[in-house]
């Protein structure tokens, strides 16, 4: 992969410097230097120790990653919602893992876009996941297609510019009365599991907006936006409040006879792209079992 820039600052700068500040890390630039990548300033090939000045032109040439042998391909179709050369969003379905597992090593989303890769071909075919959702979380997760885009991403996460805003179903609670508001509690593992998460007094702090959408006889329908990325962050903070999400028996939640997991949906997601610096916006449908769900209860209540 080529990436190019003009610089265009009246300040002299070592070419080393403005590559960090351009996200190409260390480890990047050893990739670079030791493994067939280039670095070329105003066509001629240069080492990072030189100045820039103004109207210079940079040009790296980024080494392929070839493949992660660790991470099975396997054929199993991706709902692509979109795709560019530095990154994909596919639509997650549920009862799929993000990641491989010692119990389930072929059956994740990573294995599948590895699949994908090698069906089309491409010369980057190690996996670098930008957001992760639970096992029985559908909706929208962004890969990085190679190392430099999934470093860029990394910093949009930690500058909290990687916008993700879930829907959920829940049972009914008092306590959450405003149409608008935040869950603040700290999150820690439980004492008797490593899976389970709980708010105690000694967890990390964690913060939830929640927009409440719609009410039914049942239940209601919250969109969701994470402050923090705590693990189980949402159906911990619900389940505290006394609305534990619809089919989440792990965290309390009622068993339902259409929804059989956790309900709840990645169904926005925005940022702003790497490279273009456009900003990205996108959203999916909700998932046939929320679907049917919604229906059913607005048929009871005769909307």
């Amino acid at each position: 992969m080529i990436y190019e820039w003009n610089y265009m600052e009246e300040q002299p700068i070592l070419l080393r410097t403005f590559l960090r500040n351009q996200g190409v890390s260390k480890r990047l630039l050893a990739k670079i230097k030791f493994h067939g990548g280039k670095i070329c300033l105003n066509g001629v090939e240069e080492n990072v120790l030189v100045h820039l000045k103004m109207g210079d032109h940079i040009r790296i040439t980024v080494p392929d990653e070839g493949e992660h042998e660790t991470t099975t391909p396997v054929d199993i179709p991706i709902t692509i919602v979109y795709e560019d050369e530095h990154l994909l969003i596919v639509d997650k379905p549920a009862g799929v893992a993000s990641i491989p597992s010692r119990k389930n090593p072929h059956l994740s989303m990573a294995n599948r876009v590895k699949g994908y890769y090698q069906r089309q071909k491409y010369a980057d075919q190690v996996i670098h996941i930008v957001t992760r959702l639970d096992r029985d979380t559908t909706g929208l997760m962004l890969f990085a297609k190679n190392r430099y885009t999934h470093a860029l991403f990394d910093q949009q996460l930690r500058a909290k510019k990687v916008n993700r805003f879930y829907y959920a179903l829940t049972s009914i609670t008092a306590n959450l009365n405003e149409e608008h508001g935040f869950i603040e509690a700290p999150i820690g593992r439980t004492d008797d599991s490593i899976i389970t998460r709980e708010v105690r007094e000694e967890g990390k702090e964690a913060l939830t907006e929640y927009w409440k959408e719609e009410v039914f006889a049942q239940g209601q329908l919250f969109r969701i936006q994470l402050h923090t990325g705590r693990t189980h962050q949402i159906r911990v903070h619900f389940t505290h409040v006394g609305a534990p999400l619809i089919g989440d028996t792990l965290y309390g939640g009622e068993v339902d006879s259409i929804v059989k997991r956790q309900a709840l949906h990645c169904k926005e997601l925005s940022f702003i792209h790497p490279f273009t610096k456009e900003e990205m916006k996108f959203e999916t449908g909700f998932p046939n079992d929320f679907q049917e769900w919604i229906k059913n209860q607005r048929l009871k209540e005769g909307r």
